[in-house]
């Protein structure tokens, strides 16, 4: 049986996307294309697993999204968890809530001006 291998994008709708692009660009190191998207590519994750995504679906009361409203979450893959934190409150964009370390790496979330929860992850080397 043919099978999905990966994630092959992940596409959004934004109230403004070309300002919305450009916070992510700014914000979280995103390197935008002339077309006005990004490519995050394997192999420059520098991670002990070489780079995994995961899909996971909760229920429809699940409280994790929150405080978005938003039906999605991204989860970004990050290098350094602590700089970008701080860098994040330098421009004014605070953390929800504290840095968590888990078995498979460190976590942080924000928000983005659309109000859409991102989380952030270092993943353990």
């Amino acid at each position: 049986m043919a099978r999905v291998t990966g994630i092959g994008g992940v596409f959004l709708k934004a109230r403004d996307p070309k300002a919305l692009s450009e916070w992510y660009a700014k914000h979280l190191g995103l390197a935008l294309e002339a077309w006005g998207g990004a490519i995050l590519k394997w192999p420059d994750d520098t991670a002990d697993d070489r780079g995994l995504t995961v899909w996971n679906l909760v229920e429809p009361s699940s409280t994790l999204f929150a405080p978005s409203a938003s039906s999605f979450m991204i989860n970004y893959r990050v290098d350094d968890l602590e700089a970008l934190a701080k860098d994040l409150a330098a421009a004014g964009v605070p953390l929800l809530g504290s840095i968590e370390a888990h078995e498979n790496g460190k976590f942080a979330w924000v928000m983005d001006p659309e109000g859409n929860k991102i989380e952030l992850w270092e993943p353990k080397a």
